[in-house]
C-alpha cells in the first residue's frame, strides 16, 4: 500500500516546488540539445549545491535579505521591478536563470545572461538618499551576486547533509564568479575567505530601513493564510536565523540563539532527503542525460552530390 502511494506523493511533491519555482510558467528541457557542454561540468561544486531545492530556498531567502540591505541595490529592484507585487514569481525567474547557468548548455545559459543584461542596462534612478544608482552599476551586480551565492553555500553546508572540503568550497566561488563577471560584475571574490572578506568591508554602505522592513514583511507575509503557508514559514525563518548577527540587527531581529536556531534546522533536514527523492528527476539529472546523449550527427553534402 505503501508503495503504491509513493509516486503519486512524489508527482504532488514534485508539482508543488515546479509551481512554486516556474518562471511566468515556462517549463525548459534540460535534456537537449543531446551531448551538449554547458558552461560546467557534472562534477562542478555547483551542480552539487544548486541541486537541493531546501537548502536553495533558505539560501535564497537569506541572499534577498541581505541583497535588500544595499540602499541602491534595494532602490533599483524598488523602483524598477515587479517585487513586492509578485515576490514568488521573482523567486521563479531567479531560480530559472540559476538552472540555466548551472546546468543549460553553454547557448541557453549564455542567452539567459543576455537577457538579464538586457533588462539592467537601462535602469537608472535616484536612491531616497539621493544617490543615483543604475542597475548595470559592476559594483552592485558584485554585491548581489556575493550575497547570493554566499547565501546559498551557506544554506547548503548547514542543511545539505555532505561533506564539503574547504577546497570545494572555493571551487564554488570560482565557478560561479563566471556567471557574475558574464552579467558585468568586476573584482568578483573567488575564495571562500575572500568572499568573506568582502562582505566584512561592505558592511559600511549598508543600512536598515523602511524599505529593507517591507522587504522582510513580504517575506514574512508570503502564502500566509494559504494553502502552501506550512511550505513557507519554516524557510522563511531559517533564512532569517542564517542571517549574521550584524545583518539580523539592521532588521531588528533576535540575536543568535544557538539553541533554537539548530531545533530550526534540524527541522527542516529530513525535507532535504525527502525533496532530494521527490526531484530525483529534476534539472540537474536532466542535464546529465544530456551530457551522456549521443550528439546528433550532421550529415555534410560532398561535392557532386
Amino acid at each position: 500500500m505503501i508503495g503504491a502511494l509513493a509516486e503519486p506523493l512524489r508527482r504532488v511533491l514534485q508539482g508543488q516546488v515546479q509551481r512554486l519555482t516556474a518562471a511566468d510558467g515556462r517549463r525548459v528541457d534540460f535534456t537537449r540539445p543531446p551531448g551538449a557542454a554547458g558552461w560546467f561540468d557534472a562534477d562542478a561544486v555547483c551542480w552539487r549545491v544548486h541541486a537541493d531545492f531546501v537548502p536553495m530556498l533558505v539560501g535564497g531567502i537569506r541572499a534577498l535579505l541581505l541583497q535588500a540591505l544595499h540602499p541602491l541595490a534595494l532602490a533599483a529592484v524598488w523602483d524598477h521591478s515587479d517585487l513586492r507585487g509578485d515576490l514568488s514569481g521573482r523567486l521563479g525567474r531567479t531560480a530559472l536563470f540559476i538552472a540555466a547557468t548551472t546546468y543549460g548548455d553553454a547557448a541557453m545559459a549564455a542567452q539567459a545572461v543576455a537577457r538579464v543584461r538586457a533588462i539592467h542596462a537601462p535602469l537608472r534612478g535616484t536612491a531616497p538618499d539621493g544617490r543615483a544608482y543604475a542597475a548595470a552599476d559592476p559594483a552592485l551586480l558584485t554585491w548581489v551576486h556575493v550575497a547570493e551565492v554566499s547565501s546559498f553555500l551557506d544554506a547548503w553546508l548547514l542543511l545539505g547533509g555532505d561533506p564539503l572540503s574547504p577546497q570545494d568550497q572555493d571551487r564554488y566561488y570560482a565557478e560561479t564568479a563566471r556567471v557574475a563577471q558574464a552579467l558585468g560584475a568586476t573584482q568578483v571574490p573567488a575564495t571562500r575567505a575572500a568572499a568573506q572578506d568582502y562582505l566584512q568591508a561592505m558592511r559600511a554602505q549598508l543600512a536598515g530601513g523602511e524599505r529593507a522592513q517591507a522587504i522582510l514583511a513580504l517575506l514574512r507575509g508570503l502564502g500566509r493564510g494559504g494553502p502552501r503557508q506550512w511550505l513557507n514559514r519554516p524557510y522563511i525563518d531559517a533564512g532569517c536565523a542564517l542571517l549574521p548577527p550584524w545583518a539580523r540587527g539592521m532588521y531588528g531581529l533576535p540575536e543568535v540563539d544557538r539553541r533554537r536556531d539548530a531545533v530550526l534546522l534540524a527541522a527542516l533536514r529530513p525535507n532535504v532527503a525527502l525533496l532530494r527523492w521527490a526531484l530525483r528527476d529534476g534539472v540537474a539529472a536532466q542535464a546529465r542525460q544530456r551530457l551522456s546523449a549521443v550528439p546528433a550527427l550532421t550529415t555534410i553534402a560532398r561535392p557532386g552530390t
